[in-house]
């Protein structure tokens, strides 16, 4: 009799700890239905990320200035994600960056003035620019093209070239017409 009712604890006991991490497992499906199993999985990815920062954060590895921004990186990319999710009604992610803007360096060479950027405008024929997302910093958010988008860029880059050695072209930085010449070339 008391070995039964030990066993029935026992049980009651594995249904609700079982239950309660399926619970949550469900509500991180539930709280993801509209999209496909890449946002998803995106947005399970930065998920870990959290808890890979938190655990971190407690085991004092790092100092909560490190903390704070990677956690408002992660909540950038998270909005970006979603926003891009949403507004596409593609199960499709660039890869995304988000830096801060003393983080530039970390993507450009010769980083783009701030003031200057411009949603959707190519940055170096590897990024796109998406925006800004304010979540404590201000993050700047940018999609890295794939290798295609990259290529189709420079081949319209070399044919904008090409076009303009003996026509009448515009200057697609002031928009202003522009007069050319093919140069002449001498043989010895």
């Amino acid at each position: 009799m008391l070995g039964t009712r030990l066993i029935r604890a026992a049980l009651i006991a594995t249904t609700i700890v079982l239950g309660s991490g399926l619970s949550v497992s469900a509500q991180a499906v539930r709280e993801d239905p509209q999209f496909g199993p890449v946002v998803r999985a995106y947005l399970g990815y930065l998920r870990n990320e959290q808890e890979v920062v938190d655990d971190r954060a407690s085991r004092r590895e790092i100092n909560a200035q490190y903390y704070r921004r990677n956690s408002n990186r992660i909540r950038a990319l998270r909005q970006m994600a979603i926003r891009i999710a949403r507004e596409t009604a593609n199960d499709y992610l660039p890869e995304l960056e988000a830096v801060a803007a003393d983080e530039l360096r970390l993507l450009f060479e010769r980083p783009p003035r701030l003031q200057s950027l411009k949603v959707g405008e190519v940055i170096q024929t590897t990024f796109r620019y998406l925006g800004v997302v304010r979540s404590g910093d201000s993050f700047y958010i940018f999609a890295r093209l794939d290798p295609y988008e990259q290529a189709e860029l420079l081949q319209k880059g070399e044919q904008l070239r090409v076009s303009a050695a003996g026509s009448m072209v515009s200057n697609p930085v002031s928009g202003v017409k522009v007069s050319t010449r093919s140069r002449r070339v001498s043989t010895p």
